[in-house]
């Protein structure tokens, strides 16, 4: 087995060769890729059916949608890769340029960042984006991927560095750490000189480790406590629709609501009916009801478990909702204030100003009116696939896509100018 050092220096050998292919070389592998993927469905899924067995009973049921997949979760993979091949070179733009008064035109250029490291967990489609995205930015990546996934992501490493092959490219460009061990998430949180950018992709344990832990540069990606707040002038089925989505279509994600406000002057009619759409119509239907965690508010009105200490500051990844009665929009705005990640937020109102004011006093990466946090993704951002949602402020916020895997410098063009 290979250490992560050795990968590492692997990868480095190759940084030259990734950032200078040209828009075709790229676009030509990337297209290979996505073939690649397609064709090697069988023994990709057949590596996915070993992991799935063997977490089972070791990580939450919900979680093992997130492991799972499936023809169609490998023809979208294959459609990602596709997607990005079709977006435009990031790299080489010219993002400013100033004619100096002295005669130089000083030209600020969008550039990769060289070795991109990426530490996530138990989702092995990441393995396939992060590669693609890498590798049409002009990176080399190395995917540290978890245990539970690790026979998945190294079946995509593998048809995909076949392709990398094919088209007469140095398969180094795309890597997979082979250790899942903490030691080697560790190694490459203080690889100095060998990492030009680390990004975390999980849970809230994970994250923090890397953040706390990392002496190279990292992209914070966020767990997502997501809001969704239903104001007084909100379409009630419109609402419960949202919500539904929002919680219930796939709960173990990010973009997934976690929290559920709602205007004290339509309590009294709306919650029934949300307990009614979560709990009772499910159950009936044979689906998993969602857990509804109230405060005391909202307690008053309907029957679910009360709120703990932390259910409002908690990324419940499950069929749990924590459900709170507010004022008016300043009191949602400041409730999301003092317990969001800062991830995505959501009102539902009809009343534009509302709306408006909503906007305005929220900060998070994304912030919604009458729609479902669950957009929150490059995909449906246009941005083609991403590496994970950035809830941090600099560099890049939100959907890191293509240009958030590039950083710039400045080319100076003179005839001979000193100072």
């Amino acid at each position: 087995m290979k250490t992560t050092i050795d990968i590492l220096r692997e990868a480095g050998a190759v940084r030259r060769r990734a950032a200078t292919l040209t828009a075709e070389e790229k676009n030509r592998a990337l297209t290979a890729m996505a073939d690649a993927l397609l064709g090697g469905t069988k023994r990709i899924l057949e590596a996915n059916c070993g992991d799935v067995e063997r977490a089972k009973g070791q990580i939450p049921e919900v979680m093992i949608d997130r492991l799972s997949l499936s023809e169609s979760r490998i023809a979208a993979m294959a459609e990602g890769v596709r997607a990005i091949a079709a977006l435009e070179d990031p790299v080489g733009r010219v993002l400013d340029c100033v004619a100096r008064p002295n005669g130089l035109k000083v030209e600020r250029v969008s550039v990769p960042f060289g070795t991109v490291a990426i530490v996530y967990e138990s989702r092995p489609n990441v393995t396939s984006d992060a590669a693609a995205l890498c590798l049409k930015s002009g990176n080399v990546c190395v995917l540290r991927g978890g245990k539970e996934a690790f026979a998945s992501s190294l079946a995509i490493v593998e048809v995909m560095r076949s392709a990398l092959r094919a088209c007469g490219l140095p398969e180094q460009l795309v890597n997979v750490v082979e250790d899942t061990s903490r030691h080697s998430a560790e190694e490459l949180m203080t690889a100095r000189g060998l990492v030009d950018l680390l990004i975390p992709r999980g849970g809230a344990g994970l994250i923090r480790a890397c953040v706390e832990n990392a002496t190279v540069p990292c992209i914070e990606t966020g767990t997502g406590i997501c809001h969704i707040y239903v104001d007084e002038s909100a379409d009630p089925e419109k609402a419960l629709d949202i919500v539904e989505n929002a919680k219930t279509s796939r709960p173990s994600v990010c973009n997934a609501a976690e929290v559920c406000l709602v205007h004290r002057a339509i309590a009294d009619t709306f919650l029934p009916r949300l307990k009614e759409r979560l709990v009772d119509a499910r159950k009936a239907a044979g689906k998993i009801p969602v857990e509804l965690r109230l405060d005391s508010r909202a307690a008053s009105i309907i029957e679910g478990t009360p709120a703990g200490e932390r259910d409002f500051d908690t990324e419940f990844l499950d069929y749990i909702l924590a459900v709170a009665v507010v004022d008016d929009v300043n009191a949602a705005a400041e409730h999301i204030s003092r317990h969001s990640t800062g991830h995505s937020e959501a009102i539902v109102a009809e009343n534009a100003q509302t709306a408006e004011r909503f906007l305005s006093f929220v900060d998070s990466a994304a912030v919604y009116v009458n729609a479902s946090t669950r957009f929150t993704d490059g995909g449906e951002f246009g941005l083609g696939c991403e590496l994970g949602i950035s809830t941090q402020k600099l560099h890049a916020r939100g959907p890191m896509g293509l240009r958030g895997l590039t950083s710039y410098r400045y080319e100076i063009h003179g005839n001979g100018q000193i100072r």
